[in-house]
């Protein structure tokens, strides 16, 4: 063992002495050292679900069936991402059929919005059903390695990212970071209520033991724990990749990932096939296994997240692009709506489809660093900008027999309203030891209750604070000193800064943020990087002098 450490070093210093001066100093150095920490999975092997019993259970004169409950969650899918609203991937030629069939069986949420607008905090929140800012989780866990790498590159920005090297002594190793112990997941509250608890795919929610999915309220997990995963081997013959070289995300997700999952703490062992089609062939395979029980999966797809890797089937299926890189996205698009459509005809297979509320959404809007355009159309802003192009995300509900085919609730919603609704469903009360943001949304949805959900709602990332509160939106970049008011019923896409027009109502949408932050605790870690991020054009388009941006902190 030792010798091979030693071997390893040895190794390691001459490829980076090399790598040093080919790849460009530093970032080579940080590229390399990603790559050669890459952990290299186990052969594939058979998962095998716990059966549930051989049949339904015998239910008393009068008794309901608790229902199944499944979230279904996209990763950076943009709001134009799917077809339902008439828009759809590459210009409206992507169709998504499927994820559309949620919204017309059920109701769509137009105005349903992320809990944050990057990956962990805004998983957090669902998963929670509170403020992830709450509990201290405000930014997203990251390797010491990448912060440098990103808060140490301009991109094509004329303005350089504003890195806080002082503040590396102060954040532990991201593999430390993970969701408070003290909070409860939806899992974990639907275990106690005797639910068989299922988590498939990503979890960025912390990597110890003790805050794994398995620890965290799900009986079963098969997934990866970190923020992203390759979807299959680099130079497998049935991939065909899209590489960003302008993003230094990109870069590093290539060269520090692969594309292994673990089931229930098992070492690392590789997904079969594309990351998209495993995971659904599992799920496929865990409600066969469990037809007979309530059961609530958490489907945490990685798709579209970079790196950009479709199957050369979806890739080949769609000549008309001639892009490469919206080719690769689109395929993608294409892949997990087919797979999410799996998963809907299982459960009717299974005669599960009236006993089951799925939910579709995505965790943040789509991301300016792939590099492409309208992701996010009609609206402004990416993913890391609380822009309605970073928050506001396709949100779909359907539980047939109960929501109302075809319905749309207008009211604003958000993630953390998945906890609360899926207690109600499963006839459980919310935990009343702590605040809980999220609301049960079924009585909104059946007519059972008036009114509309919040008041207001709340963001959060370091000194970007923002509010909604009925059609006004007043976002407030601490960074820049920049106050922005916003009309969304006549000015959706935040063109028209209205602060200067309209003092009182800035100085009232400032005293409900005063009140809000009174309530939030202290980031578990600081912020090492506050990184600009354009608001109208994808980050490899040309900038220009009067060009709009925000500083997001992480």
């Amino acid at each position: 063992m030792i010798k091979k450490i030693l071997l390893g070093v040895v190794i390691l210093a001459l490829v980076v002495v090399g790598g040093y001066f080919a790849l460009g100093g530093r970032e080579g150095l940080i590229l390399l050292y990603a790559n050669y920490m890459k952990e290299t999975p186990a052969p594939n092997h058979e998962v095998v679900w716990q059966q549930g019993p051989d049949a339904p259970p015998v239910l008393a004169a009068g008794e309901k069936r608790k229902p199944n409950i499944i979230v279904i969650l996209a990763d950076d899918l943009g709001f134009n991402d799917v077809s339902f609203y008439g828009g759809g991937t590459a210009g409206g030629l992507i169709k998504t059929p499927n994820i559309d069939s949620i919204g017309k069986g059920g109701v769509n949420f137009p105005a349903g919005y992320a809990g944050n607008a990057t990956c962990a905090p805004s998983r957090a929140a669902l998963m929670t059903g509170r403020y992830a800012t709450r509990f201290g989780y405000e930014f997203t866990p990251t390797a010491l390695g990448f912060q440098r790498l990103v808060g140490n590159s301009h991109g094509m920005s004329p303005l350089p990212p504003i890195y806080h090297a002082d503040r590396e002594a102060d954040v532990p190793d991201f593999r430390q970071l993970g969701l408070p112990l003290t909070e409860t997941t939806i899992g974990g509250m639907l275990q106690k209520a005797g639910y068989h608890t299922i988590h498939l795919g990503k979890w960025h929610l912390g990597e110890q033991p003790e805050q794994r999915p398995e620890a965290r309220g799900f009986d079963e997990s098969l997934g990866f724990y970190a923020g992203a995963s390759m979807f299959m081997r680099e130079d497998d013959p049935d991939v065909v990749n899209s590489k960003q070289d302008f993003d230094p995300i990109d870069k590093f997700l290539w060269a520090a990932l692969n594309n292994g999952v673990r089931y229930n703490s098992s070492p690392v062992f590789e997904a079969k096939g594309h990351m998209t089609d495993y995971l659904t062939d599992q799920a496929v395979a865990a409600i066969q296994a469990n037809r007979n029980r309530p059961f609530f999966m958490y489907l945490a797809y990685n798709a579209v997240h970079t790196p950009l890797q479709a199957t050369k089937e979806d890739y080949d299926a769609l000549p008309e692009i001639k892009d490469h890189t919206l080719r690769v996205y689109a395929a993608m698009v294409r892949q997990l709506d087919r797979d999410i459509g799996k998963v809907l005809a299982e459960l009717k297979a299974q005669g599960l489809e009236g006993d089951t509320l799925v939910i579709f959404t995505s965790d943040n809007g789509g991301a300016h660093y792939v590099g492409l355009d309208d992701l996010n159309k009609p609206y402004s802003g990416w993913k890391a900008t609380f822009y309605e192009g970073g928050i506001r995300i396709p949100f779909f509900m359907r539980w047939p027999g109960v929501i109302p085919a075809g319905s749309t609730y207008a009211a604003p919603i958000s993630h953390f309203d998945v906890f609360a609704t899926a207690a109600g469903a499963a006839g459980e009360a919310v935990p009343a030891d702590r605040k809980i943001d999220g609301v049960n949304l079924l009585p909104f949805l059946t007519g059972g209750q008036g009114g509309e959900p919040h008041q207001r709602l709340f963001w959060r990332s370091g000194p970007y604070v923002v509010v909604r509160e009925g059609d006004w939106k007043l976002q407030v970049d601490g960074t820049q000193k920049l106050t922005m008011l916003y009309d969304l019923a006549t000015d959706p896409a935040e063109k028209t800064n209205l602060a200067d027009r309209n003092p009182e109502k800035v100085a009232a949408l400032q005293a409900e943020i005063a009140d809000f932050q009174k309530e939030q605790v202290k980031p578990l870690w600081p912020a090492l990087m506050e990184g600009v991020v354009p608001i109208d054009h994808p980050l490899n388009r040309p900038w220009g002098e009067k060009d709009r941006y925000i500083y997001w902190s992480n």
